[in-house]
């Protein structure tokens, strides 16, 4: 992928986060709505110092993949995320700042359905234990 490719999928992502509201962060409600009416990919991406108990992935969140930022690549070339680019995807981890990233690494590659989680993503691994 070339520096243009780049900065065109960059350019389109930007587009696409205007349409969505809150140019795409998402409360745990729209998270899980997303999940069972979309089947969206949850991306838990905090590094494994930040997460206390289970991660998305252990604790059955549906659709959910354990993907800490700092193995991004690794688990990217491993095929852990998905292939087709219009797979909505909702990135989450402790303050978000991680899954801003992680987002922007996503659109960057030519992914269009990426949303981040607006809270702890320990708040919707508890929404699913209920």
């Amino acid at each position: 992928m070339s520096e243009v490719d780049v900065l065109v999928n960059i350019r389109q992502a930007i587009e696409a986060d205007k349409e969505k509201p809150n140019l795409g962060m998402v409360d745990i409600h729209k998270a899980r709505e997303l999940i069972e009416e979309t089947g969206a990919v949850v991306l838990d991406v905090r590094p494994p110092a930040k997460v206390e108990g289970e991660n998305a992935e252990e604790a059955n969140v549906p659709n959910a993949y354990y993907v800490p930022v700092i193995e991004f690549v690794q688990q990217y070339e491993d095929g852990r995320i998905p292939q087709d680019k219009t797979t909505p995807i909702i990135v989450g981890c402790k303050l978000v700042k991680f899954a801003n990233r992680v987002m922007g690494y996503l659109e960057a590659l030519g992914y269009q359905n990426v949303y981040v989680l607006d809270t702890d993503i320990a708040d919707l691994i508890e929404l699913y234990k209920k």
